[in-house]
């Protein structure tokens, strides 16, 4: 018999619950590239009538994360990689110009933040049960960046279309020097923001943000089956 999933109440109902759940699985590869979904299974693990689970599963189609085939089953989709380029140009796009308006007027406390959210990954960086939380970190530390220019919405879209990006950043961070390259990165960032170096914030963000996106056929070698 399946698990119950305990679904903390959050904004959003029912609907947000079991599509933030099924999401955080996708990302974190727990359901990995092909993984099918039983929606009858699912009701019953997150306790829901088949209403709300088809809203969250047709969000996630909207997402490109699953792929719902009518009178057949749902399966986890593999990583596109158009899909990944595209996310990468939003986010380069948005991120570069809050750091830039960042940059020009910073708010205070945001320094003295970001640097406690640099310090607490470093001490769990080495900690391989820690990746987790080391991601969840990672994650805060944009969305406090978004949270500075009051454009937290915006923060939403990203992450609502980063999954496949998400993923592959999943199968990069165990790789040897990523961690480092994040820390690093995250550090050259609040510098320039703290120098009120615009140019430099925006320099510092476009390198962290690509990255990931420069070891995507290396991965794909690795792990062919995950990607489209």
């Amino acid at each position: 018999m399946p698990t119950l999933t305990r679904l903390e109440p959050t904004a959003g109902g029912t609907v947000q619950r079991i599509y933030d759940s099924l999401r955080h699985r996708i990302v974190m590869l727990d359901l990995p590239p092909g993984s099918a979904l039983s929606r009858l299974d699912l009701t019953v693990e997150y306790a829901v009538s088949q209403t709300p689970l088809r809203e969250a599963l047709q969000r996630l189609a909207q997402d490109g994360l699953v792929s719902i085939r009518p009178q057949s089953k749902t399966v986890v989709s593999q990583i596109d990689t158009n899909r990944l380029r595209e996310a990468h140009f939003l986010r380069v796009a948005l991120e570069t110009e809050v750091v830039r308006r960042i940059a020009e007027d910073v708010p205070p406390d945001l320094v003295a933040n970001l640097r406690s959210l640099v310090r607490m990954q470093t001490a769990i960086a080495h900690d391989s049960t820690q990746y987790r939380m080391f991601q969840e970190l990672d994650e805060l530390f944009h969305q406090t960046l978004f949270a500075a220019v009051n454009q937290i919405d915006l923060n939403r879209l990203v992450r609502e279309r980063s999954g496949h990006m998400e993923r592959v950043r999943q199968l990069h961070l165990p790789e040897h020097g990523k961690i480092e390259s994040i820390l690093f990165d995250h550090g050259a960032v609040v510098d320039a923001i703290e120098a009120g170096d615009a140019p430099a914030a925006m320099a510092a963000m476009r390198s962290h943000l690509s990255r990931t996106l420069q070891q995507v056929e290396a991965l794909r070698q690795v792990h062919p089956a995950y990607f489209a």
